[in-house]
């Protein structure tokens, strides 16, 4: 089994907020992320896929065909938008970088599987400092 992670980049806005909280509620939870007027990130997110090498092309999966599936799937609904309002997967979801990789899983994981490979993880830097994987259910 080998392993093949394409690095994509996206920069989107959020809020972490509760409506039925008070603001001072939702700033204890969230701090400065419940801030009313959104505040955004630029995310590094990672797609690792896994399987077998096809011994006619030397790939496991043809990254740029990878690359392309991502891009269409996932960073245009993404890229400069407003993840609590904007992006279908997202809504009626906690705009937290969590609910965001198994989002994203979920939307890639038919397609990738379609090519006859494994989806294996979902890697979401929102910071040089905190970053979400995750690895299915």
């Amino acid at each position: 089994m080998i392993y093949v992670t394409r690095r994509e980049r996206f920069s989107a806005a959020h809020r972490l907020f509760r409506d039925e909280w008070t603001d001072d509620k939702n700033l204890e939870i969230f701090d400065k992320c419940s801030y009313p007027n959104w505040h955004g990130h630029n995310y590094v997110m990672y797609v690792t896929v896994k399987g077998d090498l096809n011994p006619e092309t030397g790939f496991v999966v043809n990254i740029k065909r990878l690359s392309k599936i991502i891009k269409e799937k996932i960073i245009v609904k993404l890229d400069h938008r407003n993840l609590n309002i904007d992006v279908d997967f997202l809504k009626g979801k906690m705009a937290s970088t969590e609910n965001l990789a198994i989002g994203i899983w979920e939307e890639l994981e038919p397609t990738i599987t379609a090519l006859g490979i494994h989806l294996h993880c979902v890697k979401i830097e929102e910071t040089e400092n905190n970053f979400v994987e995750y690895f299915g259910n």
